[in-house]
């Protein structure tokens, strides 16, 4: 019993499957823990491991040529004439992550009588699993790049281990033990085939006490009062001197006089976690004595606040844990094999931006600095992109990147990518959101978003018969119209991307002649199209059909992540954009369709959409016993779409904002009549705690500049003149 949720969660048993394993991570090393006492295995991950399969050498198309010809013939009406818009090339996937290796601990059998515990502290990042005289505790720390183990166990046998499902089966792989003065050190060097790239992990082993011997592949420590293990994983080309890496290692560990290294190092590392994890809490409510039931217990508690509670701290914890070095994958920082599904890359027309949505809203910076990096590292990559496919300035980002190479050659005829023009706009956003959460505009934003603007100078060249300019050729992931080929003109997604775009880099430089410009160019954007059904048209170009049962729903990218149409400012299409969501189908009941249909229904104050969408995850028992997710029902492909989402979802249901508004409780479900919020920022630097019970509510703002904003409520609107430094309080009893 708690007397507030749960930062954790546990299980009464091992893990039997990789998948139901608990999680820890900074951004640069992951762990997953599974097994028991007699054989636990840390799945050791780094955000750099991606095996070489083409991709490392890809390039994008020269096409830039043929774009002319292109848009002649779609603007005279031939549906698919991009179909040959390509350079022949066979589809090629991204370089696929996957894992390093396992720490395998081999124990000796303990009695199941003592009770067996496995738990995960989001606070600390500290994964523990006990039975009897048997205990192992895992973390990554923040501080100092490093896996950290602690065992105790009467006898102990000690390996890396590269045998893990999909390794292939031509791996160069050598491992190695030696015993020093100052402690034991594993290795294991694993080259991939075809090459000179390798991966190296060093783990240095000390224990307290005890006797420790070569038993190869690994060590044997017996009598020991605990072993203390180091790991790190380093890709590289050609040899690797391990030496100065596990002297690296021992300097962590520098005083043989101190009683508990374990402890300072996690000190050095809680410090930073916990500051980041607790910025934010939400509480609804939630029972007692569902709070206090094992994670596979709680899941089946469908319709319980208490799993909410969880799932978003779960949520906001790996969100956290797999950002660092880049954001997160499709499966976050970890996989426990080889066969990761569509590589385990970074997809950016629509996984990645779902996954860290909350990261300004949420008090997740670390988040947008790992985006920001993953973007600028690519730029000039995007630079050949615009160059080589639409003979422009500027930049376009790709549908998918393994982290490395950020040039577009993941494409095919189903899958036009190399058409998409609307992805650095969307990758730029969650940046424009992280400055105006902060009151700030990054130079490095503002250069960026000067380039898309540039490629959109040289590529909005045609118009229609009004003068509108047209976008063509245009492409809504993963889409097409019912009655044409993916490649169309005026995507509803590439209007409110290159609108979006044009006035966010005059906003960013304000007063000159580029802006002025740029502004121009964006108001000579054709407007949103209603079809028939009266929805808002996934293709603005008259003629183009809908095809609603699609799981993504590109099309009202202007509804969100932008504030383009919204109740207030634009009911008109903002009632279209509701219309378009009603009709769209789930199509394949993907986790990632489900919870941006929650995202968009919040926007648009539907809250019983968002808990109809947030029901159809909850219920299609889509989260492992971890807490990370499935891509589809049915736990079916590991992904951390769903759990990284979720508490986006939930913050936009109770708190929303814009630099000059503030909606509160926009689209609250019935079944989450009261609770708390604390901690969450606002786009216009503040930062706010909401209350709320069924007739009551509180929001205490704390702004950080002077500002005026637009205050929406469910009974009504109201100006609200803040102060920085001064803390505002609403009540229902001003709304």
């Amino acid at each position: 019993m708690t007397d507030g949720p749960v930062h954790g969660t546990w299980e009464p048993a091992p893990a039997a499957r990789w998948e139901d394993g608990f999680l820890s991570g900074n951004g640069h090393h992951g762990t997953l823990v599974f097994g028991g006492p007699d054989d636990e295995r840390v799945v050791v991950t780094h955000h750099t491991l991606v095996r070489p399969n083409g991709g490392e050498h890809a390039r994008p198309p020269e096409l830039a040529a043929e774009l002319p010809a292109l848009q002649d013939r779609l603007l005279a009406g031939d549906p698919h004439a991009a179909e040959e818009f390509t350079d022949g090339r066979d589809l090629q996937w991204v370089q696929p992550f996957h894992p390093a290796f396992q720490i395998r601990l081999r124990g000796t059998r303990t009695d199941p009588a003592h009770g067996y515990r496995r738990s995960v502290d989001f606070a600390t990042g500290v994964t523990v699993a006990a039975c009897g005289g048997w205990r192992s505790r895992v973390f990554v720390s923040r501080a100092d790049d490093v896996i950290v183990q602690q065992v105790r166990a009467p006898d102990l046998g000690i390996a890396l281990d590269h045998r893990l499902p999909g390794a292939p089966a031509h791996l160069a792989v050598g491992d190695g033990a030696v015993l020093t003065a100052e402690g034991a050190v594993l290795t294991l060097r694993a080259r991939y085939p075809g090459g000179d790239t390798a991966f190296t992990g060093v783990t240095l082993v000390v224990a307290t006490g005890g006797r420790t011997r070569l038993a190869p592949p690994g060590l044997r420590v017996a009598g020991a009062e605990s072993v203390l293990l180091l790991t790190r994983v380093l890709r590289h080309t050609g040899e690797l001197d391990t030496t100065p890496h596990a002297r690296a290692l021992r300097e962590l560990v520098p005083d043989d006089t101190d009683p508990d290294p374990y402890a300072r190092l996690l000190d050095r590392h809680t410090a930073l976690h916990r500051a980041a994890y607790e910025r934010v809490r939400l509480d609804l409510g939630g029972d007692p004595a569902e709070r206090a039931l094992p994670g596979s217990e709680l899941l089946r508690h469908t319709e319980s606040p208490a799993l909410l509670e969880r799932l978003f701290a779960a949520g906001r914890y790996h969100l956290l844990s797999a950002a660092g070095l880049f954001p997160p994958r499709l499966t976050g920082l970890w996989t426990g094999d080889w066969n990761t599904a569509w590589s385990g890359a970074f997809t950016t027309n629509a996984n990645l931006n779902l996954q860290t949505a909350s990261a300004a809203a949420a008090a997740l910076p670390e988040v947008s600095t790992a985006h920001a990096a993953l973007v600028r590292g690519q730029l000039p990559h995007w630079r050949e992109n615009a160059r080589a496919v639409f003979g422009a300035r500027g930049v376009v980002a790709p549908t998918h990147t393994d982290g490395e190479s950020g040039y577009t050659y993941h494409f095919a005829r189903e899958y036009p990518h190399q058409l998409w023009t609307a992805g650095a706009d969307w990758l730029l956003k969650p940046l424009v959101d992280h400055d105006e959460t902060h009151g700030t505009r990054d130079p490095h934003t503002a250069a960026a978003l000067a380039e898309v603007a540039l490629f959109y100078e040289d590529f909005l060249t045609r118009t229609d018969e009004q003068g509108q300019l047209v976008v063509v050729p245009s492409y809504s992931p993963e889409n097409r119209p019912a009655n044409a080929s993916w490649g169309a003109l005026n995507a509803a997604m590439d209007l409110s991307a290159a609108r979006h775009a044009l006035r966010t880099a005059a906003a960013y430089h304000p007063g000159t002649p580029d802006a002025d410009r740029w502004q121009d160019l964006a108001d000579r954007l054709p407007p949103h199209r209603a079809n028939a059904d009266g929805a808002l048209a996934e293709w603005a170009w008259p003629g183009l059909d809908d095809t609603y049962d699609h799981r993504h729903l590109s099309h009202l990218y202007g509804v969100w992540p932008l504030d383009e149409i919204n109740p207030y400012d634009t009911p008109d299409l903002a009632a279209a954009a509701h219309r378009a969501l009603e009709l769209r189908g789930a199509e394949n009941d993907s986790a990632h369709g489900h919870l941006h249909h929650a995202l968009l229904a919040a926007r648009l104050r539907d809250g019983e959409r968002v808990a109809h969408a947030l029901g159809q995850v909850l219920k299609g028992d889509f989260f492992h016993a971890s807490l990370m997710s499935a891509h589809y029902p049915a736990r079916n492909v590991y992904n951390a779409d769903a759990a990284h989402t979720l508490p986006a979802v939930l913050v936009e249901t109770l708190v929303q904002s814009t630099p000059d508004r503030l909606v509160l409780l926009p689209a609250l479900p019935a079944a989450l009549p009261a609770g708390e919020l604390r901690g969450v920022r606002t786009r216009f630097a503040a930062e706010l705690d909401l209350t709320w019970t069924p007739h009551h509510a509180t929001a205490m703002i704390r702004p950080t500049r002077t500002h005026r904003v637009e205050l929406r409520t469910p009974s009504g609107e109201q100006p609200l003149d803040l102060v920085a430094g001064e803390d505002h309080v609403v009540t229902s009893g001003t709304w």
